[in-house]
């Protein structure tokens, strides 16, 4: 048996494609622990998993929501949060590292924290990538690289002052391409498939493109009209009511039936009386609805596009950060959806119309799909973590 520990963030996209592959290891009869958040906590034990909880020591959390809008855009801000957290949780981490003396550690790309004291530590690491896998390659086929390098470049001053911090407490760190950058040789799980990742030939054997971790329906979704179109915009950005407005006035009584899921921070006593063929709720079980969906309309986060394309949906895109737009420009580069430059019924109407009617992509969706269900899945990413438990 082989004890394992998780690290993440309190975020549902980073969190959800980790699930099954706890699941997995658990039923190979392994221990895990998972450090995450309270938010986390229900679907992670329900995994088989102990969960230890970080919200004490979490930083981020307790930010102004000023200054969590700097998140992801502040590079020398987000380091020091992130450090901030890395220092917060050391004494804890370090402690209980030699009391569950893991055999892997496995952290999110983002939950630095976990791969600074692995490094620490010298305990084998395991990235856990919910996003694209990132190099100069890659960078290029999603239009992402010069803005960001350039970004990091003028940041570097302020977050060398942070890497001395953790430098200070044994971590060896020396730039923070340490701590956010996985080298050819850090050993990498990837939810995504080789065609879907730009450039996936460019990365080391170390790198391990499993597919999306896509876990089973929990309900059962009535399907009352063809097409059926699906809206969200996430778990994170999705306080849209005029976005809302604009896609229920729209679609109101046309053939389409429409299901939509609006989170919770908008109220649904603002929808009023809604069209007989729109249905609204604060949260939808997304892959029972995906099962059924013929056109859904998203906010690309990486998840969502795949769990959309693992089911053979076209997408209506409507990116929100510089993450989802990457993610988008994938689509369309493959063909298997159309990206709006602004929600007007004009445009929404459009877009539902040449999907609807132009089989190509509903083709490429297929295909994209073919490749992810070719793929090892959470037992190919499991696989990859016990690989490093038995050097």
């Amino acid at each position: 048996m082989s004890n394992i520990v998780f690290f993440n963030i309190p975020a549902h996209g980073h969190t959800n494609p980790t699930i099954e592959v706890v699941r997995e290891l658990v039923s190979r009869g392994h221990q895990v622990w998972y450090y995450s958040y309270q938010n986390m906590r229900e679907k992670i034990e329900s995994a088989g998993a102990a969960f230890i909880s970080c919200d004490d020591y979490d930083t981020e959390q307790k930010l102004s929501p000023k200054d969590a809008v700097r998140i992801g855009k502040d590079l020398a801000f987000s380091t020091k949060i992130l450090v901030d957290t890395t220092l917060a949780l050391d004494e804890k981490v370090c402690k209980e590292m030699k009391e569950l003396n893991p055999h892997c550690i496995v952290a999110d790309s983002m939950a630095l924290w976990g791969k600074a004291v692995a490094l620490k530590l010298g305990i084998p690491f395991v990235s856990s990538t919910t996003t694209f896998a990132f190099n100069q390659h890659s960078a290029k086929i999603i239009k992402q690289g010069m803005g960001d390098f350039l970004r990091m470049l003028f940041a570097m001053p302020k977050t060398t002052k942070q890497i001395n911090r953790l430098k200070n407490q044994g971590y060896p760190i020396n730039n923070i391409l340490d701590i956010i950058g996985n080298d050819a040789n850090t050993h990498t799980i990837v939810y995504t498939s080789p065609d879907f990742q730009p450039c996936s030939e460019t990365f080391s054997e170390h790198y391990a493109f499993v597919g999306p971790s896509i876990r089973p329906s929990s309900e059962q979704i009535e399907k009352k009209k063809s097409p059926l179109i699906y809206l969200s915009m996430g778990t994170v950005n999705n306080d849209q009511m005029p976005f809302y407005k604009t896609c229920i006035s729209t679609l109101a009584n046309t053939e389409y039936q429409v299901i939509m899921s609006v989170g919770h921070l908008v109220s649904m006593d603002a929808f009023g009386t809604l069209p007989e063929n729109i249905s609204v709720y604060p949260h939808v079980d997304q892959i029972a609805v995906l099962e059924k969906a013929d056109i859904f309309v998203s906010h690309c986060g990486m998840n969502s596009v795949s769990e959309s394309l693992y089911f053979s949906v076209p997408l209506i895109m409507l990116p929100q950060t510089s993450e989802q737009k990457g993610v988008a420009q994938r689509v369309l580069q493959l063909g298997a959806g159309l990206k709006l430059r602004s929600l007007n019924p004009n445009s929404l109407l459009h877009a539902i119309y040449e999907i609807q009617n132009n089989p190509i992509y509903y083709q490429n969706a297929s295909k994209i799909s073919e490749g992810f269900r070719n793929c090892s899945g959470a037992k190919g990413a499991a696989d990859k973590i016990l690989s490093l438990c038995h050097q």
